[in-house]
């Protein structure tokens, strides 16, 4: 018993022996405890379709994902593919929650599998985009029947202005774009056709307004080396979608961070940023002029 005593007088002693020495406590000045992260929690997927390079899309969009991350209090996880095919089939699947996708591509997706809009971008007052056909600026060109036997940068298979507008353009002429041009091939962004036509590798392309507007007040010297020669009627602008597996829940949410960007100032940045004024609600019909001319071209070519 009396070893026993001993040792644990001994342990008391050498507990207290290691023991940091006392400090003073301010209590007006507590800070309060770091939040614990929590690995279960998964990150919010979002697709965005190329329609401008991956390197482009990653840096334009990320204030605009932070703001949904820090207005969800979740992490949110950028998804890029190099087609719309390919985005579409991540929405389909489930693999993301929200994307930002082209025209077409909604067109295709609600038909297929009931892709749902969430909210749509405004630019300078309006939701709509035109596809602008542009030519060097030595170039002669005045119009598609120009290209012909020429060389063409379309952007993407499911491109409505990228691809689905120009070939309507070609089979007003009577032939499909095999035919009609010397030449063709595919960027998948529309940025990179751009610079195809600036850099000489292609004699034209069909190229998103928002991109050409956008990437002209980048660099004002664009309009020196390119020339738009044909703009179309206007279509839907791009939207931003859910895939119909999301809970009701999240889409609300999501929804209602999207329209409240523009009234909170870091919302208005990551709007900015894209360049657009703010989020509005848009009705499916807003795209029936897209629908009614991919019917008119056909289906998407591989």
């Amino acid at each position: 018993m009396r070893q026993t005593t001993l040792f644990l007088i001994s342990l008391l002693l050498i507990a207290c022996a290691s023991a940091p020495s006392a400090s003073t406590i301010n209590l007006s000045d507590l800070q309060p405890l770091p939040l614990a992260v929590s690995d279960d929690v998964a990150p919010l997927r979002v697709a965005v379709a190329a329609v401008i390079s991956p390197k482009g899309t990653a840096e334009n969009y990320q204030p605009l994902l932070d703001y949904i991350s820090l207005a969800l209090d979740r992490p949110v996880e950028l998804v890029q593919r190099r087609t719309y095919s390919e985005v579409n089939d991540l929405i389909e699947s489930g693999f993301v929650d929200m994307a930002f996708v082209c025209t077409s591509a909604y067109v295709d997706g609600h038909a297929k599998f009931g892709m749902e809009l969430l909210a749509a971008p405004q630019v300078n007052g309006e939701a709509v985009y035109y596809s602008l056909l542009i030519v060097p600026a030595s170039s002669s060109a005045q119009s598609m029947a120009d290209l012909r036997g020429k060389v063409f940068a379309f952007t993407d298979p499911m491109s409505n202005t990228g691809r689905v507008y120009p070939t309507h353009l070609v089979q007003q002429s009577g032939r499909a774009p095999e035919e009609f041009f010397a030449r063709t091939f595919f960027t998948y962004s529309h940025d990179d056709a751009i610079h195809a036509v600036v850099e000489g590798l292609a004699d034209g392309a069909a190229v998103d307004s928002l991109v050409y507007e956008f990437a002209a007040a980048r660099d004002p010297s664009l309009s020196e080396k390119v020339r738009v020669i044909h703009r179309s009627p206007p279509f839907g602008i791009p939207p931003v979608v859910v895939g119909p597996a999301v809970r009701p829940q999240l889409r609300a949410e999501l929804q209602t961070i999207l329209l409240g960007m523009a009234g909170d100032e870091h919302g208005r940045r990551g709007l900015q940023t894209l360049g657009i004024d703010k989020f509005v609600t848009i009705d499916d019909s807003a795209y029936d002029s897209a629908r009614e001319l991919l019917a008119e071209v056909g289906p998407t070519i591989p």
